[in-house]
């Protein structure tokens, strides 16, 4: 039997004593929301020092994907270690070979045969992806999307773009990047009603022919489903176009699966919804169930060309990370991708049927445990900004943790092992919260105390 979810006013106290020290001694950069002070987790759920028990709908940024101590990545990880912690990249050792057999057993890019560089980070991934393509290309420009998140080291960053805050005082970062509009239908740049093809035909006819020349474009950046900047999913025959863009001007197509990828979709990588083959792709995020890990995957016949010493990294291949990463593949491509499939299709139906009747919903969309739900102000397409940063504040108040994206879209990226049950109480504690705002009722006197008892 489940816990109740609060039993103290939030923070509590031992919360409050912890994020007291914690000023004194870390950087306040770190962009939070709001003061959840974890202890432990199991699976969805998470509890707080003071005993405070959560329904975890975030996942460490979509980073737990096969939940919080997963008892096989944990007997993985503790195998792994009682060998030996780190040898370096300068060197070989069982793990890092078997990760790089496994990427390559799933396929990415369908038969093309792949290589991959081993990091630890999304971050470094990308950085990673941009200067593979720079090196075989001989080109120097990139194309990237508004909306995008990549990073925030100096490569990743000049591609990010989902909120100005991640730029700000840190211009200029590399050079040579050209942002175009991510195709969104429900917040259309473009007139006409392919927003996909409308993007396509102004990177071509307008961008190339006028500001950014074709032949010194080395690749083109996305994510074949957008996370930070909304949770979108591009429009049916975009990727496939994009792909054939690529080709006629030999550009490459990199895709940055670091959010996508590892099941969340309900696919092992989002890109296999589309059938579209990219030249590069970045993982991270829930690649290691929470373990520091990245990975550059690409096309044999392009990263075979890096030369000895091109490209280096003192921890990639870590054998603990790899041994999580090689459980977590196992895991979810067993059992927890067919789940994100089939919870994620419900959890789907069930906020649209909320959406039929909460005129605050503007659209519901997503891919298995990889789904949005943007706010607007009732009547209008306005974002509705303050309702959406309300919304998940409340929600963490009534047990539930959760995070926005985009303008003013509350995501929902649960570990992968969630149940209908787990939507089901999460869908009660998302709705108790819409009504308690309205009602204005104080957060300290939560209606759903104690759902899941």
């Amino acid at each position: 039997m489940r816990t109740p979810h609060i039993r103290t006013t939030l923070p509590g106290p031992k919360a409050r004593a912890l994020i007291a020290r914690d000023a004194a001694v870390v950087s306040p950069s770190y962009p939070r929301d709001y003061p959840f002070v974890m202890s432990h987790g199991k699976g969805a759920e998470v509890w707080d020092v003071d005993g405070n028990r959560f329904l975890d709908f975030a996942a460490g940024i979509a980073v737990c994907s096969t939940g919080h101590a997963h008892p096989e990545v944990v007997r993985a990880i503790t195998e792994a270690a009682q060998g030996f912690l780190h040898i370096s990249s300068d060197y070989w050792h069982e793990r890092q070979v078997r990760l790089g057999e496994r990427i390559a057993e799933l396929k990415p890019m369908g038969d093309e045969p792949v290589l991959s560089f081993m990091c630890q980070s999304g971050t470094e991934s990308v950085e990673g992806a941009l200067k593979l393509a720079r090196y075989v290309t001989g080109r120097s420009r990139f194309i990237g999307f508004l909306g995008g998140f990549h990073g925030r080291t100096m490569g990743s960053l000049a591609f990010t773009s989902s909120k100005y805050t991640q730029q700000a005082g840190f211009f200029p970062a590399m050079p040579g990047v050209t942002h175009v509009p991510y195709p969104n239908p429900f917040r259309p740049l473009f007139a006409g009603p392919d927003q996909g093809q409308a993007t396509l035909h102004y990177i071509e006819h307008v961008l190339f022919a006028s500001n950014v020349p074709a032949r010194e474009v080395a690749a083109i950046l996305i994510e074949p489903m957008q996370g930070e900047g909304g949770y979108l999913t591009p429009p049916p025959g975009f990727l496939a176009g994009l792909r054939a863009l690529c080709d006629r001007h030999g550009i490459l197509l990199i895709f940055d699966e670091v959010q996508t990828g590892v099941g969340r979709t309900g696919r092992m990588f989002a890109a296999h919804h589309e059938g579209v083959v990219p030249d590069i792709m970045t993982l991270a995020k829930g690649l290691g169930s929470g373990m520091p890990i990245g990975l550059v995957v690409a096309k044999r016949k392009w990263m075979e060309q890096w030369k000895r010493g091109a490209h280096g990294n003192t921890y990639g291949g870590n054998p603990v990370c790899c041994a999580a990463a090689i459980a977590t593949l196992d895991v979810v491509e067993r059992e927890y991708m067919a789940n994100a499939a089939e919870v994620g299709a419900y959890f789907l139906d069930r906020l649209r049927a909320w959406q039929a009747t909460e005129p605050a919903i503007g659209e519901v969309r997503g891919r298995g445990l990889f789904i949005g739900c943007e706010f607007v102000e009732p009547g209008t397409n306005a974002p509705a900004r303050q309702l959406c940063d309300d919304l998940v504040t409340r929600a963490y108040h009534n047990g539930l943790i959760l995070l926005q994206c985009g303008q003013s879209t509350v995501r929902f990226m649960p570990p992968l092992l969630i149940t209908r049950a787990d939507v089901d109480e999460a869908m009660t504690i998302l709705q108790a919260s819409l009504a308690e705002l309205r009602a204005g009722v104080p957060a300290a006197q939560p209606v759903v105390a104690g759902a899941g008892a």
